[in-house]
């Protein structure tokens, strides 16, 4: 199924159906007089998060949605039917925005929740509503209330706990599809990655989280540039931020500092979010160059960067418990024992 992240749709309740007007004449039946009923109310439009969805893409085929509209009032007091709604089932993390893309309507972020997008016009009132002891022969009906239209655009910002961010060819998908059973596109080439990416990490009983996989960041990706732009909402909705950087490539400093740069300029909020540096693809190098390399990173990070091979596995075990521990797993004490149990690990652990 091909991966849809935002689509703009056009909805329209139902308007309500207008009032009759109709009097009682029955033979030998006393009491006559005025007995058209009202219209009944239109059709809402809903919005719905479901479970078993993770794309948009069912709203590039179809872009119109309508509801229902109310049935006229009929002679006896008969009340119209009321228009069936139009319900919009969209996966869970998806938000709705006005037609001007800043307006934010609903944010949809747990399975079953319900938003009223449109509602329908109520119906008109039959002539029965008007008969008074001036008017016993009231002429006059309503007619059903208009209804609502806009057109509103659906973004989806994936449901992750932990997102990989990095600069394109960093090794973020090799990585994904070493820790979990995802089997994202890997190639020599930047940019393999054109959309998000979602894999189950499992560590044990009570130790599993959501990994997100976000399309390579360029220099100036917060204003557009590359293919990051669009895909940068995903990762918002992470409690840590995995960033991989590239140990072959000449400046592992600089390249620290755009993915910061971009994310700070995209969302402040990024700036306090609890970051996990790792260097990837030290089995290109030897432990000296790997080193040397970390001293460089030094000048901009602080802390100290994970050494890390997505392709042989090694280092890749303790920085899925670094990631446990800041999502608030008791994976600590089961980190430091796997480390005191396996110092020269280099095994290439696979959830699969």
């Amino acid at each position: 199924m091909k991966f849809l992240d935002q689509a703009k749709v056009f909805i329209k309740s139902g308007g309500g159906g207008s009032g009759c007007v109709s009097f009682r004449r029955e033979k030998y039946v006393e009491y006559g007089g005025p007995d058209g009923g009202d219209g009944g109310r239109g059709g809402d439009v809903w919005v719905e998060a479901v479970d078993g969805l993770n794309t948009l893409i069912d709203y590039r085929y179809q872009q119109h949605f309508k509801a229902k509209r109310g049935g006229h009032g009929m002679g006896k007091q008969r009340t119209g039917a009321k228009g069936d709604d139009a319900i919009l089932k969209v996966p869970v993390g998806t938000q709705i925005y006005e037609e001007d893309q800043e307006t934010l309507i609903a944010d949809l972020t747990e399975i079953g929740q319900r938003v009223l997008l449109a509602q329908g016009g109520n119906g008109g009132w039959g002539n029965l509503r008007f008969k008074s002891s001036t008017n016993q022969a009231p002429r006059r009906a309503n007619a059903g209330e208009e209804p609502e239209e806009m057109w509103i655009w659906l973004r989806l910002k994936l449901i992750a706990d932990a997102g990989l961010i990095g600069l394109p060819n960093a090794g973020k998908s090799t990585f994904l599809s070493a820790v979990t059973a995802a089997h994202p596109k890997i190639a020599d080439y930047p940019f393999t990655t054109l959309h998000p990416g979602l894999g189950v990490v499992d560590l044990g009983p009570g130790t599993r989280f959501v990994l997100a996989d976000i399309p390579g960041l360029i220099e100036g990706a917060a204003d557009g540039a590359g293919l990051g732009h669009r895909f940068l909402g995903h990762v918002e909705r992470c409690k840590v931020l995995l960033h991989l950087i590239d140990c072959t490539q000449d400046d592992v400093a600089g390249a620290y500092r755009t993915i910061r740069n971009e994310l700070e300029a995209y969302d402040a909020d990024f700036a306090n979010r609890p970051e996990i540096v790792c260097l990837n693809k030290i089995d290109a190098l030897s432990p000296e160059l790997v080193e040397e390399q970390a001293k460089q990173l030094a000048t901009e990070y602080k802390g100290k960067p994970l050494l890390i091979s997505g392709v042989t596995g090694k280092g890749v075990r303790p920085a899925l418990f670094e990631i446990a521990k800041h999502l608030g797993f008791q994976a600590e004490q089961e980190a430091e024992a796997y480390a005191e149990a396996n110092p020269d690990e280099d095994d290439s652990w696979s959830p699969v």
